[in-house]
């Protein structure tokens, strides 16, 4: 130890020595700075916020204690120092940083890099400090990691399962549609029809909202009794909408293709308008005539559908050139059917939304030129343009969609010379409006009973053996 010249030695400085900078009471002051006299206050006596801990927050922590009521050893200031009192004690100078902070090019035992700035306690986490420059970005990141976790796998998986459904389900439904852009009869092979009926055939005409899929379904559940007097097709409408004179042609072409020469026309529901006015253009145009039209619960004019509410809305929408997207659509179609529940089990509810939702489903497009069909239906403008063609209408009083008795009256009394059964009923069809595909059982009878009451098949003598 050497001593200071005045008779007694140093005691050891409290703080490292910094070159450009002095500590005071633990913290670190520029050399420009202004000295500021220490509180010469006990600890104890101190306000809460200028307590000890107020050393720990400016700097390192003093090695030692300082004795009550002593000064703490200012180090000694560098030679370029300015004095106390270059600058007001209330004032800093420009572009100098306040005192407590880290002196520039200095870096004490523990502290920040430079140019790195201590975290905010007291300030919540900003998404712009999340800098790899930044001290402290691997254990935010590690939080933001971890906070990941509360997203679960299963839902991750559903939600990509979920995308990946609905991106493949909008790529066929494009494509069946640009594969349904056509009317086209569809034909349902049936052995015994085409071995003993070759010249004669069936068309059904679909009803309201009936895809493809389903008219072929419809032939296939009547095929038992269809099939004693003919060959079996149905009409696929075009998925751009309804158009009579398009349909008309598809049927011509089939009669050509097949050189038919009966036809027997089954109108399932709005079909049976449809096959009203076609009967009347193949007979006008073509001098082809129809043997038989059966009108299944086929409303005579929009008077008949009881559920009226949906007509002018949608009928509006089509004709100022508004075409309805097919979610909404679906969304439709789901409560239209809870809101008839009587009608349905919960199975055929279930069934009948899926088919409106999948991409076999008529487009928005047809559904709504279907609406406006039967929206401007006059069946009074055939009248005396069907020949001979016979008329029979079946259908069932307890029908939710198509008001019964009106619709039966109407057609009997407009179409009395071609009317030849109007009696026949569908009890205990579920549900009951035009529904062959889900209860063959109460349809294939009536059908029968109707071929043979009006296209009786020949019957042969008995062959007599001679011995």
């Amino acid at each position: 130890m050497e001593h200071d010249g005045r008779g007694h030695e140093p005691t050891a400085p409290d703080v490292l020595d910094v070159p450009e900078g002095q500590r005071v009471g633990g913290a670190l002051q520029e050399p420009d700075a202004p000295s500021r006299e220490p509180d010469e206050r006990p600890p104890s006596e101190l306000p809460t916020g200028q307590q000890p801990q107020r050393e720990r927050l400016r700097g390192k922590r003093p090695r030692g204690k300082q004795p009550k009521g002593a000064q703490p050893p200012q180090a000694q200031q560098p030679p370029d120092a300015q004095p106390p009192d270059a600058q007001p004690p209330d004032t800093q100078p420009p572009n100098k940083q306040p005192m407590g902070a880290q002196p520039t090019g200095a870096q004490p035992m523990g502290a920040q890099p430079t140019g790195a700035q201590a975290p905010d306690t007291q300030q919540p986490i900003q998404l712009e400090l999340l800098d790899p420059a930044q001290p402290g970005f691997n254990s935010r990141l590690l939080r933001y990691a971890s906070e990941l976790k509360s997203f679960s796998r299963r839902t991750f998986l559903i939600g990509a399962g979920a995308s990946s459904a609905l991106a493949a389900d909008m790529i066929f439904t494009r494509h069946v549609q640009s594969e349904r852009r056509s009317t086209k009869i569809l034909a349902v092979g049936d052995d015994f029809a085409d071995a003993y009926y070759p010249d004669s055939s069936w068309i059904l005409f679909p009803g309201y909202k009936t895809s493809w899929e389903e008219a072929q379904w419809i032939l296939n559940s009547l095929r038992g009794a269809l099939n004693q007097r003919g060959q079996l097709a149905a009409v696929g409408y075009s998925n751009l909408g309804l158009d009579i004179d398009e349909v008309t042609a598809a049927v011509v072409l089939h009669i050509r293709e097949k050189k038919l020469k009966r036809l027997f026309f089954y109108g399932h529901s709005f079909g049976g308008m449809v096959a009203i006015q076609v009967t009347a253009r193949l007979r006008e145009l073509h001098g082809v005539e129809v043997e038989l039209i059966v009108l299944d619960s086929s409303p005579f004019s929009r008077g008949d559908v009881l559920d009226q509410s949906w007509f002018e809305g949608v009928v509006f929408l089509y004709e100022s050139g508004f075409r309805i997207p097919t979610v909404l659509r679906g969304g439709y179609e789901f409560g239209e059917r809870v809101v008839h529940k009587n009608e349905r089990t919960w199975r055929q509810v279930w069934d009948q939304t899926l088919e409106q939702l999948s991409p076999i489903a008529p487009s928005s497009e047809l559904v709504q030129s279907e609406s406006a069909y039967i929206y401007h239906f006059i069946a009074e403008r055939f009248v005396g343009q069907l020949g001979q063609a016979r008329m029979a209408y079946i259908g069932n009083p307890r029908d939710d969609t198509v008001n019964y008795e009106t619709a039966r009256e109407s057609w009997t009394r407009t179409f009395k010379d071609n009317m030849v059964s109007s009696d026949l009923r569908t009890e205990g069809a579920r549900p009951p409006h035009a529904s062959p595909q889900w209860n063959p059982f109460v349809y294939k009878p009536i059908v029968t009973s109707l071929q043979d009451e009006f296209f009786a098949l020949p019957v042969g003598g008995q062959r007599a053996l001679v011995y």
